[in-house]
This record gives C-alpha cells, structure tokens and sequence, in this order.
C-alpha cells in the first residue's frame, strides 16, 4: 500500500460511518452478523483495505418508506466496480460487477437520522436486476 493511503482509508471509513448508530446493527452479504458503531467501521476498514480496495461503487435508490416520521425504510441497489477478489459464495455479474441490494432503517433521534440496521446481500447470478442509473 502506498505511504499516506492508510490515512485516507481511515477517513473515509470515519465519514461511511458517520451515520450509523452507536448500537446499531448490521450483516454483510456473507451473512456475518455485527452490533456497534465500532465493529461497522472496523469492519469496513478491513473491507476497504482489502476486497474493495481501488473500487468504485454506486449505489441507486429503489425505494425510501417513511413508517413514522421518525423512521425510514431505505433499500438501494449498489454497483461495484472494480473488485479483484471476490467474497466466498459472491459472484460477479456478465459484466464483472458486484452487485448488492442494501436494505437500511434509518432512525431520527434529537434532529438527527442514524443508520439503525444496514443488511447487505449480494444478487445472485441469473437475477434480473436494472443497470445503474
């Protein structure tokens, strides 16, 4: 890794997870499950660092769902492109993309809305899904 690239993915994994929720929970498209704002930054640090390292990723919105003011549905559909080594049982679609459905619920606390339960899978092959917009 180049000198001054640990910084940086520091930063940006401090600013991913900014919103997530001090006891928030979440699990990955390997279906390993995790509770704290801690273990979601540590978690993405190592992604970063590895898997996801030089990628670029999109992320469209597929539908936001407000079941109180207060609490909001929101499932995207991400693009990721550029992987080198895909997770065990992942695999990337005809055009060499990793492809995910993120399913969050977003909770306004104090004025503030927080990543409660993030819950990542990753489309399997064979299932139609809408090119990124």
């Amino acid at each position: 890794m180049a000198p001054g690239c640990l910084p940086v993915i520091r930063s940006y994994c401090q600013s991913y997870s900014r919103h997530f929720a001090a006891d928030g929970t979440f699990t990955n498209i390997l279906g390993m499950f995790f509770t704290g704002h801690d273990a979601f930054r540590e978690r993405h640090d190592q992604i970063f660092k590895g898997a996801f390292r030089g990628t670029t990723k999109q992320e469209d919105v597929v539908s936001i769902r407000f079941w109180r003011p207060d609490v909001a549905v929101v499932e995207t559909l991400q693009t990721v492109n550029g992987v080198q080594k895909l997770f065990p049982g992942t695999s990337a679609d005809a055009k060499g993309r990793l492809r995910t459905r993120l399913l969050q619920v977003f909770v306004k606390n104090n004025g503030e809305w927080k990543i409660a339960v993030y819950h990542n899978v990753d489309v399997k092959p064979g299932v139609s899904v809408p090119e990124p917009q």
